[in-house]
Order: C-alpha cells, then sequence, then structure tokens
C-alpha cells in the first residue's frame, strides 16, 4: 500500500470521526436547571401513578442538563419550571349577606416537579405554557375566592384575612394537583366595597372612638386644671410662711452679721498691722538675701571671667603661639637649608663661572679699551665744539621733543569738546600742546646752560 493510499484513509478516519463528533454536538439537546427537556417517541417510558402502579407514557423527560435524540424517530420540547406570579382581581364577589366586594389578591404557583405531577404538567400546558398557566390558575383561583366569600361575612373577611387566604389556599390545593401545579402563597391585596358597605360599617365605631377620645381628654384637662390649681395654691401658702421665715432668720442673720464684723473688723486690723511688720520684715531679708546673691553671683562672674581668660590664654598658647614657634622653627630650618643648597650651587656656578668670566674679560677689556678710545676722541672733538655747535644739535633734536610730547594725543581714542568761554575745546588742546613747547627753551636752559632764545633772537639778527 501506498504512502498516498495510507494518507487518504487517514484524512477519511479524520473526517468521519469530525462528522460523527459535529452530529452527536447538533443532536445533544441541553436545557437549564429552571426547564424540563421533553423528548417524545422512540422508546417508551413509565411514570408512577399515586397508587404506585406504572404507567407506559409516549415520552420522556429531564429536569435540566441533556439527552441525545435521534432525529429520525425523536422531537424535542421544552417547558419552564419557574415560579409563575398571579396578580387577580375578583369583582362583585358576594358575602354571606349578599354584599358585593371587589378583591385584589396575588399568587404564585409553579409546576410540581414530582414524577406524575410533572408528567400531569406536560399533558395539560405543554402548547399553552407559562400563559397558560396563569389564565387557568387565575380561573382556579377566583372560582375558589367567590366560594369561600359567600360563606363569610365581610367583617370575617376584613378581620380574618389571613384565615381567608388560608380557606381559598387550601380549596384549590387539590384542583391545582390534578393539573401537575402546586400553590406557594397566596393573600388579599385590597378589599374593595362598591356599595360603601365598609364605610357605613365603620362609621359608628369611628363616631364612638371620636367621641371616647373628646370625653377621655376633657376629664384629662379637667384633672389637670384641678391639680394645676391645688398645686398652685398650696406653693403660694408655701411660698408665703417660707417668706416670713426668711425675714426673721434674715433679721437674726443680719443682727450675728452686724456683731460678727465688728470682731472681723478688729481681726482684720491686727492682722493687717501684723501682716505689714511681717512684710517688712520680710522684704528686709529678702534684701539681705538679693545682696548675698549679687555678691555670690559677682564673685561667680569673676571666677568665670577668670577662667575664661585661662581658657582664652591656653586656647592662643595651643593655636597661635605654639604653631607659630613650630612654624618658626620650620621656616628657619627650610631657610637654613635652601641658604645652604644656594651656597651650594653657587659655589658650583662660580667656579663654572669663574672660567668663563676669565674668558670674556679679556674680550670685554680689549672692547672697553677701543670704545674708551673713541670717547676719548668723541670728548676731544666735544671740547672743540662752540655754543653754537651745541644749539645746532640741540634744534636738530626739537622736533622729536615734540612728537614725543604730542604722541599720547595719537593713542586717544574720542575727545568730547565742550566749549568754555568762547572757546572750543580743540582750541585749547592745541593751546595747551604750544604752551609744553614753548617751555622747551627753558627746559633745555636748565639742564644744558644754552639759551635757545638768546641765539635764535641773534641768528635771526644776523640774518638781516
Amino acid at each position: 500500500m501506498s504512502a498516498i493510499s495510507v494518507l487518504i484513509i487517514f484524512v477519511v478516519i479524520v473526517v468521519v470521526i469530525i462528522a460523527g463528533l459535529w452530529y452527536y454536538r447538533k443532536q445533544f439537546h441541553k436545557v437549564g436547571p429552571n426547564e424540563v427537556l421533553i423528548i417524545s417517541g422512540g422508546r417508551k417510558n413509565f411514570v408512577t401513578l399515586p397508587d404506585g402502579s406504572k404507567m407506559e407514557i409516549g415520552f420522556r423527560y429531564r429536569i435540566g442538563g441533556g439527552s441525545f435524540v435521534n432525529p429520525v424517530t425523536e422531537s424535542v420540547s421544552t417547558m419552564s419550571v419557574e415560579v409563575v406570579p398571579i396578580h387577580g382581581k375578583a369583582t362583585d364577589v358576594l358575602t354571606r349577606a349578599g354584599i358585593p366586594l371587589n378583591l385584589e389578591y396575588t399568587a404564585q404557583v409553579k409546576i410540581d416537579t414530582s414524577d406524575y405531577a410533572l408528567y400531569l404538567a406536560i399533558t395539560n400546558f405543554l402548547s399553552k405554557g407559562t400563559t397558560g398557566i396563569l389564565e387557568v390558575s387565575q380561573t382556579i383561583l377566583e372560582g375558589k375566592i367567590r366560594e369561600v366569600s359567600g360563606t363569610l361575612s365581610v367583617e370575617d373577611i376584613i378581620s380574618k384575612s389571613t384565615q381567608f387566604a388560608d380557606m381559598v389556599e387550601k380549596g384549590v390545593r387539590d384542583d391545582f394537583a390534578d393539573l401537575g401545579l402546586t400553590v406557594l402563597s397566596f393573600g388579599l391585596k385590597e378589599i374593595g366595597d362598591p356599595q360603601g358597605y365598609i364605610e357605613a360599617l365603620s362609621r359608628p365605631h369611628i363616631t364612638k372612638a371620636r367621641y371616647e377620645a373628646e370625653v377621655d381628654k376633657a376629664e384629662k384637662d379637667r384633672d389637670i386644671t384641678i391639680k394645676s390649681a391645688e398645686a398652685k395654691k398650696e406653693g403660694e401658702i408655701a411660698r408665703l410662711a417660707a417668706e416670713a421665715q426668711i425675714a426673721g432668720k434674715n433679721w437674726e442673720n443680719e443682727a450675728l452679721k452686724a456683731e460678727s464684723q465688728v470682731k472681723v473688723n478688729q481681726k482684720k486690723a491686727r492682722a493687717d498691722m501684723a501682716y505689714e511688720l511681717e512684710r517688712y520684715k520680710l522684704q528686709q531679708e529678702l534684701k539681705k538675701e538679693e545682696y548675698a546673691i549679687k555678691k555670690l553671683e559677682m564673685q561667680e562672674a569673676t571666677n568665670l571671667e577668670e577662667m575664661s581668660i585661662a581658657k582664652r590664654e591656653k586656647e592662643l598658647e595651643a593655636n597661635v603661639i605654639k604653631p607659630a614657634e613650630a612654624r618658626k622653627i620650620q621656616v628657619q630650618m627650610e631657610a637654613d637649608a635652601e641658604n645652604y643648597r644656594i651656597a651650594a650651587e653657587a659655589q658650583g656656578k662660580i667656579k663654572a663661572k669663574k672660567l668663563e668670566d676669565q674668558a670674556q674679560a679679556e674680550q670685554i677689556r680689549q672692547i672697553g679699551e677701543a670704545e674708551a678710545e673713541a670717547l676719548k676722541q668723541k670728548a676731544e672733538a666735544y671740547e672743540s665744539y662752540n655754543q653754537a655747535a651745541v644749539i645746532e644739535m640741540i634744534l636738530e633734536k626739537m622736533p622729536e621733543l615734540a612728537s614725543a610730547i604730542s604722541e599720547p594725543l595719537s593713542k586717544v581714542d574720542k575727545i568730547t569738546m565742550i566749549e568754555s568761554d568762547g572757546k572750543l575745546g580743540g582750541s585749547k588742546i592745541t593751546g595747551q600742546v604750544a604752551e609744553i613747547l614753548s617751555q622747551l627753551p627753558e627746559v633745555v636752559e636748565a639742564l644744558t646752560g644754552a639759551d635757545l632764545k638768546k641765539y635764535l633772537k641773534k641768528k635771526l639778527s644776523d640774518d638781516e
């Protein structure tokens, strides 16, 4: 068998398994715990009757859960087993005396889930559902309400409503059981009286109750007034007697107070004098104590000051003098070491420099001799110069002097001109430069003895 054949067979098996699972899932029907799954057809089922015998039926059922259903031979239905609330109103219900009433009631009904009762409920209400249960239950309850009301008076229905509800509930129990139902509760909600009988029935009771209430109130008000008057009278008598007693006691009390006040004043005067004397003594003792305390404080302050001074001296010695002396020794030792190093280096440099200086000395000597000779010749030439030649040399240097004087002005970035006495600042600057230049002859004469002004005047007169 080839691999392809094996693969085909495997695929077919898988497809069959999946199809089988899908079919089973589709035909497996489930219901909740508040529902009954009813499966008709297929195999037969048996139900137990109240007398214990078995009866064959053509369907099977299950409360909650699920079951597999054969689609060929079986069909599926569901039915709710939840509580059905009923709110109804029975109109024109006649009582024993023939008085019509309108009775509103509430009840809770559900399907009995015992075996035989469930069989009855399925056969009676499967197609009608909850609506059918509600309609049938209201019909049964209304009939039983009318039946029970015909045996009771209006007063009994009003005053014994609980007993009325029990009678109705017990009366319908068998009827509901025959249908597979059970009544969980029943009660009257409201009693209506279209003829006004209940109001008329209650009117004498209301009137009597009002009368008794008014009489009781009047009697109580009377008793309260009488007791209040008696209490006021007794209170007034007691007040007057008390005031008389109080007056007598007050007179006695005033007399005693007067006598007592005299004694009190005497004792108070003695006490005041004794108090002043004692206070004076205490003041003297306090002054002595204060003096002693101040003296002790001054002594303690002096001791503290001496201790503080000693402490500061020790701190000065420890923080300033000792470190300064230590630093002094350190600096002295460092200086000695540095001097020794410098001396050693100088000694070595001297030895090295000595040979170099000896070599240069000869060269300097020769240069010095040459310069001396040149200076000698220049001096001889200067000696031969007369005063005119010296002045001519000074005049040749005058432009350089003027340039040096005005050179600071060339380094000024900005000059602000302020007019003063009708003259601009610029004219003052040029005037000051000219004034400085005019003082040069006097400076030259003071330094060299050459009179430039005299020489220039003479020179100009000779030229003329």
